[in-house]
């Protein structure tokens, strides 16, 4: 049976066993489209099923992270602000 527990965040994950959700993957996969499936393996936690689209939005915040970090480089300069005090 999965475990329902509440984190910090008020929200609810259902966190379940590799075997709980083997035998039961239809009903998992329809609960990722709205809520992360946390799934355990030996008592601990081996991943995390989310939805396509969970999935596709945190690519596009990897995505927009990388291009702010990008940009900072290109103001700071590639060497960063500081090691050009070295030359």
């Amino acid at each position: 049976m999965a475990k329902i527990d509440k984190i910090q965040r008020k929200e609810i994950d259902i966190q379940v066993t590799a075997t709980e959700l083997k035998n039961r993957l239809g009903q998992y996969l329809d609960v990722a489209e709205t809520d992360p499936v946390i799934v355990e393996k030996s008592g601990r936690i081996k991943s995390v099923l989310i939805s396509n689209a969970m999935y596709e939005k945190f690519l596009k915040y990897e995505d927009a992270y990388w291009e702010q970090q990008a940009r900072k480089a290109e103001e700071e300069g590639y060497w960063g602000k500081t090691s050009l005090k070295l030359f």
